[in-house]
């Protein structure tokens, strides 16, 4: 019965991948106006439950990595279904949650289009469409331009920068069997 459960949860979430952004964005945008969410709380929102359905997927396919070995040692050592969870496979998921959040969090600064249609205030206004202020009609201010893409780049690089060890270290984990 789990098991069936588990599969059908699975399946449904992971259908969401087969839909594109461009044919849910206009129901998407008119429910978070008809709820007033048409700030940072609905950008968010959408961002978070367009973006569940590839890391339910990521994280679905990491954990059938995980040897069912350790999970059962953990319950012969009288471990509960919550400790074998916390202290043994969820810091296993280092790597799986690194690029998840690098996934993630590039998906959210890059974003163009969400915001574009979703932020009307200019003093909530992301990064990407401060910058489209830089191309106008007929001019564009390249120097400019490139200066705010340079100093936008930055802050993404630095993140990955930091988290690249978690994502080095899952994808050399399983590269000898022993």
């Amino acid at each position: 019965m789990h098991r069936k459960l588990f599969k059908w949860t699975y399946f449904y979430l992971v259908s969401g991948m087969f839909i594109p952004f461009n044919i849910i964005m206009l129901p998407l945008i008119k429910l978070l106006y008809a709820t007033g969410l048409n700030s940072y709380v609905g950008l968010i929102l959408g961002y978070v439950f367009y973006g569940l359905p590839a890391n339910v997927f990521l994280t679905v396919g990491y954990l059938h990595s995980v040897p069912r070995e350790l999970e059962e040692s953990a319950v012969i050592d009288g471990a509960t279904v919550w400790q074998t969870f916390w202290r043994v496979i969820f810091p296993l998921m280092k790597p799986i949650n690194a690029t998840i959040t690098i996934f993630t969090m590039l998906n959210a600064w890059n974003d163009f289009m969400l915001p574009m249609l979703l932020i009307r205030d200019k003093s909530l206004m992301t990064l990407p469409l401060i910058q489209y202020a830089f191309q106008g009609q007929y001019n564009t201010d390249y120097g400019l331009a490139f200066a705010s893409y340079l100093m936008a780049l930055l802050p993404a690089v630095i993140f990955f920068l930091f988290a690249q060890r978690w994502i080095v270290s899952g994808l050399v984990s399983g590269a000898v069997k022993s």
